[in-house]
Order: C-alpha cells, then sequence, then structure tokens
C-alpha cells in the first residue's frame, strides 16, 4: 500500500470526528489595525473605538471576517514544527487549495479569545495526492456562537 493509501485509510477512518482543539489567542485592537493596515480595510467600524462605541450595534470596533480567516495557521497549528510530518506522515507537500464555505455567525470584538476546533468532513484521492476537507469552527471564549465556520481544502502530494 502507498504513503498516499495509508493516509487516505486513515483520515477517511476520521471523517465527521473532531481531530484537534487548538491554543486560545487574543484579537486585540493592535492586531486588528495592523490588519486594516494591511489590507486596506480602514472601515471605520474596525479601527475607530470612539464611533463604534457610538454607532455600531456592537458597541465596539470588530475585526474584519478575513482577519479571523488569516489568523486559521495559527488557531490550527498547521504549520507549528512538526505537524506537516505528525499529521501526513509520507508526503512531501501540503497546499492551501480554499474554502468551499465560509461564515462569519458571530462578530469578533478587541479583548476577544479565539480557538479552533477541527474535524474531518472528507478525504479523496485527489490525481497523485489526496484531498482533506476541514470543518473549522473559531470558538470566541465565552460565547455560544462561534466566530467563523469554515470549510477549507487542502490537498497533500508524496
Amino acid at each position: 500500500m502507498s504513503a498516499t493509501e495509508d493516509l487516505l485509510e486513515r483520515y477517511q477512518k476520521q471523517t465527521g470526528s473532531e481531530i484537534s482543539v487548538g491554543e486560545w489567542l487574543l484579537v486585540d485592537q493592535d492586531r486588528i489595525d495592523a490588519f486594516a493596515e494591511a489590507t486596506g480595510d480602514l472601515q471605520w467600524i474596525h479601527i475607530d473605538p470612539e464611533r463604534a462605541a457610538k454607532e455600531s450595534p456592537y458597541k465596539s470596533t470588530i475585526a474584519h471576517g478575513f482577519l479571523t480567516l488569516s489568523l486559521l495557521p495559527f488557531l490550527t497549528q498547521a504549520n507549528a514544527a512538526g505537524e506537516f510530518e505528525k499529521n501526513y506522515p509520507g508526503m512531501r507537500l501540503r497546499v492551501n487549495y480554499g474554502l468551499n464555505k465560509v461564515r462569519f455567525p458571530s462578530p469578533v470584538k478587541p479583548g476577544d479569545r479565539l480557538r479552533a476546533h477541527t474535524a474531518i468532513m472528507d478525504a479523496r484521492l485527489a490525481g497523485k495526492g489526496m484531498e482533506i476537507i476541514y470543518l473549522l469552527t473559531i470558538e470566541i471564549e465565552g460565547q455560544e456562537k462561534p466566530a467563523c465556520v469554515a470549510e477549507q481544502v487542502i490537498r497533500v502530494y508524496p
């Protein structure tokens, strides 16, 4: 059996299962401001705490949804030392193939802490490699509704 077939069998057995819960990460106004500057999204709801306190339905600034998405590598620890070898034995390359669906059910406010829950939705052969679809749920500490729910598609190759 090839490394790809071994890995496919391993992931298919875990389909529907949560495979990891990440560490908490604080999202502060400085991080929100830096993201706004880097992306050019300077809308007041993200960067003007005084105006947001008065005019926003959230009574606070909120993080960009795309900021939450950009934190996925950290929140999932996907690129942490040793994670690739542990999660994809026998593979040499992982590619972010995209997202099938993304929703932002609850806003992230400065001072919120986030963490990712990762589950396997599907795993299948894709050419010489394999495609894995993860369900990522980004939890906000102390809140019922998540900040983000996304289906991430990755491909790994031997």
